[in-house]
């Protein structure tokens, strides 16, 4: 019986351990992923703000500016995108839109991202957008990949719609939270003007016409969950200028919008409590799980070894060996 229950322990231990590895290499890879009907709304602010006011083309000062940025998971779409592309694909529909200190329109730029919803590398499709239009992306946008790695990444700018490094930064605790810290920076450059303003007549062809350009150059800074990929808290410095032309009279440049802006109060804690919770499902897979199928193993393997030791203790009798008959005299 002792040699039986070993060896059943020794087929389990030899099961677990081997399920180790299987569920962090193997199981992991395909089992994490972004829903494709995920749904999330982030709010930022830039306080003391320079704002241009496109019916005066003057540049003043406000004591708020509200960025609301939604991401919306097109599950339609990203099925349609599923077939062609033959892996798990995300689809979001996302919109920046601004509003004043009294709450009127601004700006806004809609966009369209595509990506691997295991990896969450971008998938050159049909509909990938910004502003309405198509763009091709290199690098991630949003969010970063699955056990992020100190390392720099490359990042792609909606607003200019060039992809450029973001450069990891150090580990730093954020509200409890391990983060790493990321900077990118985007030099001055030339970009389009939003498609729709608050002004009626001012459009990206009329402004053109005068010769005035749209520049723009941002810092900005991402604290990163590493387990998650998930930013915990967002931050740019952002500036942009309109230059030259007919439109600005005498004047070589005006401010079109400057501002620092960053993660509204609420929504960093809302953030940082869902990124926890999210935490612990990641870490089943990649930690908790593989680890604990290993100790068990190894248990059931000493336990198994233990048994058939006990089953051959020294002190049990031995089986007398067979002796040659002896010659019988007569």
């Amino acid at each position: 019986m002792r040699r039986k229950a070993s060896l059943i322990l020794l087929a389990f231990a030899v099961f677990f351990t081997a399920l180790s590895p299987l569920m962090r290499w193997y199981a992991f890879p395909r089992l994490a992923k972004i829903p494709p009907s995920q749904y999330q709304t982030m709010v930022l602010e830039a306080k003391d703000a320079t704002l241009i006011d496109y019916g005066t083309m003057q540049a003043e000062k406000v004591p708020r500016l509200t960025v609301v940025q939604t991401l919306k998971g097109n599950v339609e779409e990203s099925e349609k995108i599923e077939k062609s592309a033959g892996r798990d694909v995300v689809v979001w529909d996302g919109l920046s839109y601004i509003v004043g200190p009294d709450g009127k329109f601004v700006s806004q730029i809609p966009e369209r991202y595509i990506f691997d919803a295991h990896s969450q590398e971008p998938v050159h499709a049909t509909g990938e957008s910004v502003d309405g239009d198509a763009v091709k992306r290199d690098g991630i946008e949003f969010k970063w990949p699955f056990l992020t790695e100190k390392r720099d990444y490359e990042y792609f700018d909606a607003r200019a719609r060039i992809t450029r490094p973001i450069h990891y930064k150090g580990t730093e605790d954020f509200r409890g939270v391990t983060v790493y810290r990321f900077e990118q920076t985007i030099p001055w450059t030339r970009v389009p003007l939003p498609k729709k303003l608050p002004v009626a007549g001012i459009t990206p062809e009329s402004v053109a016409k005068t010769g005035t350009q749209m520049w723009y150059t941002t810092v900005r800074t991402f604290l990163v969950d590493p387990t998650t990929g998930a930013p915990v808290y967002g931050e740019e410095q952002h500036k942009e200028e309109m230059r030259g032309g007919t439109l600005l009279g005498d004047r070589d440049k005006v401010t079109a919008f400057a501002g620092d802006v960053k993660m509204r109060e609420d929504f960093i804690r809302s953030t940082v409590d869902l990124v926890k919770s999210q935490r612990t499902l990641v870490l089943l897979l990649t930690s908790y799980l593989p680890w604990g199928f290993l100790i068990l193993g190894t248990l059931l393997l000493a336990l198994a070894l233990w048994l058939e030791a006990r089953g051959r203790r020294p002190g049990d009798p031995e089986g007398t060996p067979a002796r040659e008959p002896e010659p019988v005299s007569v």
